[in-house]
């Protein structure tokens, strides 16, 4: 910002000012501080990254974990034990489910307006789809096999949709946009054979944001937050006419309004709200979901009192045995309790497998499985 300032001052100067040593001096400081405090933002950036856990690459955080898992396969006497969990997806929702058809076992007083979208229909066809369903403008679109939040973006007009759609050849569900103050991510299970489940895991989620210091244009404040760190081309594509605005002190900018970790979401834990009245709010929608026994509903509500008398809930999606206890993820959780919990879960998913296969579910086949996960890593 400083060194814009300066280019702009020194561009009305005379030429010979311009090249007056004192001006020549204060270009050089100028140009040495704002390169160290871009150094000092990516180092800033590079040092949380490396302590804090929430931000390690997912294979790298899951080391630990593999060696339980292969221990529990033991146990199973299948590397495929997972696939039985939810015998109503595919592979147990670990990938390759889709997103409608999940949706569209639910109860649907619980769901956004929501169509589903042929990988290459013409847009005359999508918009009359999208007409008759009742969705306006802003609309969620985001393919219906996908996860970590990729290709996911609220569209708030016709250019923007035909932009979204100009480079997106599978399948797509278009949603309703609820705009509703709270998220959740709430993981549930229950046994087979039982009407009663519980909620093991609760994970509120706070969207990327910037706050106001008085001097910094929003480049800077982008550039400086650790969370941003991933998404800064996308973002100063995004902002690209507001860039150079200065934030009033303490005023609060929402950056991402979509609320996926890899997106800069903080996840928050939020296992204090579980109690009786939250079980029985999932026992309720779960039980008429055919095949389901384990996984995680991402939602939004507009209050807690709604949350637990089971009103005005929202499910924008529901995941399988993939579904991770995001709580864990908090900026405060420790390490060590963290691969506990999901331990713990993991045995979940092991037992209820188990019990599903002593009732005749059969694990999916390996090579099967395996040849669709490459076709699914290599898409």
């Amino acid at each position: 910002m400083a060194l814009k300032r300066f280019y702009g001052t020194l561009a009305r100067a005379s030429y010979p000012t311009k090249l007056h040593p004192v001006v020549i001096l204060a270009w050089a400081k100028i140009c040495f501080f704002d390169f160290c405090m871009k150094l000092k933002n990516k180092l800033k950036v590079f040092l949380v990254k490396v302590f804090h856990f929430e931000y390690w690459p997912f294979w790298i955080f899951y080391i630990p974990m593999y060696f339980y898992g292969l221990y529990l396969a033991f146990r199973a006497r299948s590397f495929m034990y997972f696939s039985a969990t939810n015998p109503g997806m595919k592979y147990g929702g670990v990938m390759g489910e889709s997103k409608f058809g999940i949706l569209k076992a639910m109860p649907g007083k619980y769901l956004p307006k929501t169509v589903f979208i042929a990988g290459g229909s013409p847009y005359c066809s999508i918009i009359h789809s999208l007409t008759s369903a009742g969705l306006i403008y802003p609309l969620v679109m985001k393919p219906d096999v996908g996860e970590r939040g990729k290709d996911v973006e609220i569209i708030r007009d016709e250019p923007s949709l035909k932009s979204y759609l100009a480079d997106k050849a599978f399948d797509l569900i278009a949603q309703e946009y609820i705009n509703y103050d709270l998220e959740f991510g709430m993981l549930y299970h229950r046994m087979p054979g039982s009407s009663k489940g519980e909620v093991t895991s609760v994970v509120q989620k706070g969207f990327l944001t910037v706050t106001g210091d008085g001097t910094s244009a929003l480049r800077e404040l982008i550039s400086g937050s650790v969370r941003a760190s991933g998404r800064q081309e996308y973002l100063y594509n995004k902002f690209a006419d507001q860039l150079e605005k200065v934030l009033p002190l303490g005023h609060r900018m929402r950056l991402e309004p979509i609320g996926n970790h890899c997106r800069g979401t903080i996840f928050y834990n939020a296992n204090h709200l579980i109690n009786p009245l939250l079980h029985d709010v999932f026992n309720r929608i779960s039980l008429d979901i055919e095949g389901f026994f384990y996984g995680r509903f991402d939602l939004k509500v507009p209050s807690i009192d709604d949350l637990y008398h089971g009103r005005n809930i929202k499910i924008m999606e529901l995941n399988g045995v993939s579904s991770e206890a995001a709580h864990v993820y908090d900026p405060d959780y420790k390490i060590v309790r963290a691969y506990k919990d999901i331990a713990r879960h993991m045995k979940i998913i092991y037992r209820i497998a188990k019990k599903n296969h002593d009732l005749g579910v059969k694990y999916a086949p390996p090579g099967q499985f395996l040849n669709e996960l490459r076709q699914y890593l290599i898409r």
